[in-house]
């Protein structure tokens, strides 16, 4: 996937003038969110389990080097090859090539935002391997050959009669005057075309929520089962992930599971939580005969031991999008690549650059709600302002912009002349705004009042109440 990060205004703008898809994020906007609360509500624990959850991520990233190696010591004595892809091309030519190995011509897919990452199904296409996304979500999307938008609900931006459109388009074989209201009725029809083809599959790859390093593990968590006949039932299963999402211990990983389910969906636990652990064994009935593990890097291991380190955190559980209302007024395209939200605000200028992924730390409010639900205590806003930092001494940003931050920091280190500009300012803006209370339209504020009027300055100014305040706790001591 390439990314268009760089134009997020653009597509911002688009975002906001589409009536289908604000009709589906309106759809959105509540869900997720209430039914977290609900299911938090009923974990009096769960503060602690975020505590217990940043711990183990932090080690783990602390000590990542000893527990990767003691991961491919344990997948290797289970019988299954671990792959080492510094890059998204190392790891593409690495999944072909176990891919041509088996001759294999089609290959199922279950949900992997790291497959995205590598743009791994173009790949595939191109050296004549189809891949089948099995995940709902993602199955549509590909069908209507469009990115994820969301990072757990890939089709999120769609209303059913979309994706009834694109499974008549699709599905020829069926007959054309068929029922396609129902959502009961797609997810049967998904699954009657599906079925053949997780039996005629010659590989399945997966992503991997977490690796275990004492067992040599992947684990995966899926609402529909697709996962688990993607890895059970071809000769060989692939499994691929990002290098961060080692944990120590299966105790480890089973504190982490009930902080994902929770804060993703809002579920005690996903309908399907799979271990797998090497290919199958002697008198087992069913199962890969090979297993592998590729773990890309990408430009991960360079975020260890500096400002962006706290990002590998991330669980991927979608809780910062949910809650973010820059999402939910935008939707995920807008931010032009796999990751969006505060967390792709983060994580994508590391991966792709800031030159590419500027405007996206810039896509916030700061109104923290997206450190106030991660579960493992992501400081995303911190982050962002890093970004913005950089930004700035890169001189990435406008010089308009850059002239206006100069601008502002000359005043704001005169406090009395910063405080005597801002009270004629004020002044003279409330008395030009008394007859409306309102400004529809201000010099150097378009990008506020393009969208919404600008209400005109009343009473005090905050300072000046502050100080006004103080003197008095003063004269009271």
């Amino acid at each position: 996937m390439q990314p268009t990060s760089h134009s997020f205004p653009a597509n911002a703008r688009a975002g906001l003038a589409d009536p289908i898809l604000q009709t589906a994020l309106g759809l959105a906007r509540t869900g997720f969110p209430q039914r977290r609360q609900e299911a938090i509500a009923r974990l009096p624990e769960f503060e602690e389990l975020r505590e217990q959850g940043r711990a183990i991520k932090d080690h783990a990233l602390a000590n990542l080097d000893f527990y990767l190696e003691l991961y491919e010591r344990n997948v290797t004595a289970a019988g299954g090859q671990v792959h080492w892809a510094r890059t998204a091309e190392e790891a593409r030519a690495t999944v072909l090539a176990i891919c041509r190995a088996a001759n294999a011509k089609i290959v199922t897919k279950g949900k992997s935002m790291v497959a995205e990452e590598i743009a791994l199904n173009d790949h595939l296409e191109a050296n004549g391997i189809t891949p089948v996304e099995t995940d709902l979500g993602e199955y549509i999307i590909q069908l209507r050959h469009e990115p994820p938008s969301h990072i757990i609900a890939p089709a999120i931006h769609l209303m059913k009669e979309q994706v009834a459109d694109a499974f008549r388009e699709a599905h020829t074989e069926l007959d054309p005057a068929r029922p396609l209201i129902d959502p009961r009725a797609l997810c049967d029809e998904a699954r009657t075309v599906l079925r053949p083809r997780f039996l005629a599959a010659d590989v399945g790859i997966t992503g991997a929520n977490f690796l275990v390093a004492e067992t040599g593990s992947s684990i995966i968590v899926t609402n529909e089962g697709n996962g688990d006949l993607t890895q059970i039932l071809p000769r060989i299963h692939i499994v691929i992930t990002g290098i961060e999402k080692i944990v120590p211990t299966l105790e480890d990983a089973a504190t982490l599971l009930r902080l994902l389910a929770r804060s993703a969906t809002g579920q005690e636990f996903s309908s399907y939580t799979t271990i797998s652990t090497g290919p199958r064994r002697p008198g087992d009935l069913d199962g890969p005969e090979e297993y592998h593990v590729v773990l890309l890097d990408n430009g991960r291991s360079a975020l260890l031991g500096g400002e962006f380190q706290d990002m590998l955190r991330c669980l991927r559980c979608a809780a910062c999008l949910n809650h973010c209302p820059v999402y939910a007024a935008v939707g995920g395209h807008a931010y032009g690549w796999v990751y969006p939200g505060p967390m792709g605000a983060v994580l994508t200028p590391a991966l792709v650059g800031l030159g590419e992924a500027g405007h996206l730390p810039n896509a916030s409010s700061f109104c923290g709600r997206c450190e106030s639900v991660c579960p493992v205590k992501i400081p995303l806003p911190k982050m962002m302002r890093h970004w913005r930092e950089r930004e700035f001494a890169w001189r990435l940003n406008p010089p308009v912009y850059r002239s206006g931050l100069r601008l502002w920091a000359a005043l704001a280190q005169r406090p009395a002349l910063y405080h005597a500009l801002a009270g004629t300012a004020s002044r003279v803006l409330g008395w030009a705004g008394q007859l409306r209370g309102r400004f529809r339209s201000l010099p150097f504020a378009a990008g506020w009042t393009a969208v919404r009027d600008m209400p005109a300055p009343q009473g005090r100014s905050f300072q000046s109440l502050w100080t006004e305040q103080q003197r008095r706790s003063e004269r009271r001591r």
